[in-house]
């Protein structure tokens, strides 16, 4: 069971230092630089690439929050289960869900709305829908990310706690 408790912790480190790699370092250099090398288009630029980075570390978050729900599964039933149980598996299930959330219907509507538009989103007035709509989102992905790592990291302190 030692393997199994491993996996999971190796797992949760891999989810929430990709969460903290991505918010923290990922999104603000590449929106730098790019506007940088480019001021016209380079924060479209940024956006796409940050789009499709973020979109490939969804893919290995619902991997990360599926074997962690697998591994406390079988501590749960092969035994012996943590002592709290209960509160990690509704942990890992809400983080898979508020990721399922901010990668499928968030970041959908997130490209429709950049597909309706040439520049950077930014460039519209404040008042136009889209860009409202867009900030919105962007908000809160910004927040599922956020509170995904709080989650993260009581699951951690909990792993780090138990003998």
């Amino acid at each position: 069971m030692l393997f199994v408790r491993y996996l999971a912790l190796t797992t949760l480190a891999v989810w929430l230092g990709g969460m903290v790699t991505v918010g923290l370092i990922v999104a603000p250099s590449t929106f730098s630089v790019l506007q940088a090398a480019d001021p016209a288009m380079g924060r479209v630029l940024a956006g796409a690439l940050f789009g499709e980075i973020l979109g490939r570390f969804h893919l290995l978050a619902y991997g990360c929050g599926g074997l962690m729900l697998a591994c406390l599964l079988v501590l749960k039933f092969v035994g012996p289960p943590p002592r709290t149980f209960v509160p990690r598996l509704a942990i890992v299930a809400a983080m898979l869900a508020l990721e399922v959330y901010a990668g499928v219907p968030v970041t959908r509507e997130i490209n429709a709305l950049q597909s309706q538009v040439t520049g950077p989103m930014n460039a519209l007035p404040a008042t136009d829908g889209r860009r409202m709509r867009f900030d919105r989102l962007h908000q809160t992905s910004t927040v599922l990310m956020t509170i995904n790592m709080a989650l993260g990291l009581v699951l951690l302190t909990w792993y780090v706690r138990e003998p």
